[in-house]
């Protein structure tokens, strides 16, 4: 047997294999990820680094929520942690509070396709321009019929704007926070089969919802609309005053990252004017880092910035979030609860 050469880098940690039994919990599997290579390892760290995080009662944690992960089916899960008291603050899209409000009320998002399957003659051009037609909205293979947004514009007109119009300019926060009152009233009155969602529970366990970009959405649409025959207007800078002051009081933080985008950036750059930054930092995305764009960058790239703790534990996993999302959940959530 020859003498093994000296090496620096390498060390003797052999990968082993996952096992995928009938008997296994979620946590059982993700637990066996910690012994493989690539992804699965890296799901493993997310796991163990979300279980810390949300386990320790010291940490504030700050959730993004971008990407179409309410009419995704992601919208229990989000509303969920927020009950239980596992997210302190939540940044999301205008898009994501409109959908979540349209089920809140009593509208449903469906199954649908991405093009004609049935019918090669068909281009995937031919198969939208029969959903417009038909007046249905689709995001992926997921269908909205477009009467829900005409529900939800009669909503925020009814229940959500006059009692805003009278206070005048308000934050979006104030708007966040409205919106789930109204959406957690009318889900109630009207006995809605569907769970009141996101904004309802926030408003409801007094967590705060920001959406710096609410004016790329329905939502924002119709705040704009509204505003233009009412005193109600939004001031876009006036979230940063609570944001911040969460930050400065955190005695430690961490962020929940899933998806890229304004949410991301918002969470993570909160640091930038608090005196520490963040000890976790989980993120959940499809974007590659090499382009170089903010959705896609490593944590450890927002480590160069100041954003995370020299010391921070961290994890950026590359893959559909509705996948990973309810996994990382579920197998924290699990190791929490069971111990």
């Amino acid at each position: 047997m020859t003498d093994e050469p000296e090496r620096e880098e390498f060390h003797h940690d052999p990968v082993a294999h996952a096992e995928a039994r009938a008997d296994m919990s979620v946590g059982d599997l993700a637990d066996g990820y910690a012994h493989s290579g690539i992804g699965g390892r890296t799901i493993h760290e997310a796991v163990d680094i979300t279980a810390e995080m949300f386990g320790d009662d010291d940490t504030t944690v700050f959730m993004g929520l971008a990407g179409a992960m309410v009419p995704a089916g992601m919208r229990t899960i989000v509303a969920d942690l927020i009950r239980d008291g596992y997210v302190d603050a939540l940044v999301t899209t205008g898009a994501n509070l409109t959908h979540d409000t349209i089920e809140a009320i009593g509208g449903k998002h469906h199954h649908g396709r991405t093009g004609p399957h049935d019918d090669p003659e068909k281009s995937e051009r031919d198969h939208d321009e029969q959903l417009r037609e038909e007046g249905v909205d689709r995001i992926y293979n997921v269908y909205l019929p477009q009467e829900h947004f005409a529900a939800f514009e009669s909503h925020l007109r009814d229940e959500v704007f006059p009692t805003l119009a009278d206070e005048g300019i308000v934050s979006i926060q104030r708007l966040t926070k409205e919106l789930g009152r109204a959406n957690a009233a009318v889900n109630d009155r009207e006995n809605v089969d569907e769970s009141p969602g996101i904004a309802a529970t926030a408003y409801e366990e007094d967590v705060p919802i920001y959406c710096p970009a609410v004016q790329d959405s329905v939502l924002g649409l119709q705040s704009w609309m509204y505003s233009q025959t009412s005193d109600f207007s939004l001031d876009a800078l006036a979230d940063m005053d609570e944001l911040t002051d969460q930050a400065f009081e955190a005695e430690d933080a961490g962020a929940l990252v899933v998806g890229g985008g304004v949410p991301k950036n918002y969470v993570l750059q909160t640091m930038l004017v608090a005196p520490d930054a963040y000890d976790y930092g989980v993120q959940l995305t499809m974007d590659p880092p090499q382009t170089g764009g903010l959705s896609g960058a490593t944590l450890d790239e927002a480590r160069s910035w100041g954003k995370l703790e020299r010391a921070a534990r961290n994890a950026s996993v590359y893959a559909d979030a509705t996948i990973t999302l309810p996994l990382v959940v579920a197998a924290a959530r699990e190791r929490i609860e069971h111990e």
